[in-house]
């Protein structure tokens, strides 16, 4: 497994659509939920992707303070339909936690994670900082991971 991170503007146009297809194959298709994929934000971070000879596996992007958030902030979690539950999206999540600490100032890191995935995300030290909120019509959370 190659672990890649880019920044937006060194992402080739082969890579770019492979992370668009499988954000909109997962994000929109998969969890019924139509919604603006491209949102303005992917030119403001770092793309980590995993991957092999079959593609990607697994993928995120890591959002500059002031994006998203007066934090740092990861979003875009993703890990392919057949490659779940074999510790992919772990070692993704530390790797996207080990970007931001190398390349940006901030005190912490914000996401807004689906509530399902709560216990994902607290098994790498983030916290729950809100009540439940719908996004899209998915039930959301805030959490925090302070450095």
């Amino acid at each position: 497994m190659e672990t890649i991170v880019k920044r937006f503007e060194e992402l080739t146009v082969d890579e770019l659509y492979d992370i668009l297809k499988l954000r909109v194959d997962v994000f929109v298709v998969e969890q019924n939920c139509p919604y603006p994929e491209i949102d303005g934000k992917d030119r403001f971070g770092f793309h980590v992707i995993m991957r092999d000879e079959q593609g990607i596996a697994a993928y995120l992007r890591a959002l500059e303070p002031g994006v998203s958030f007066p934090e740092a902030a990861l979003g875009r979690v993703i890990t392919a339909p057949d490659r779940r539950r074999c510790g992919l999206g772990s070692r993704l999540l530390e790797e996207g936690i080990r970007v931001v600490r190398q390349n940006m100032e901030t005190p912490g890191i914000r996401i807004e994670a689906q509530v399902y995935a709560r216990s994902f995300y607290e098994a790498q030290g983030f916290v729950q900082t809100s009540e439940e909120f719908l996004e899209d019509g998915i039930p959301h959370i805030q959490m925090y991971l302070e450095f």
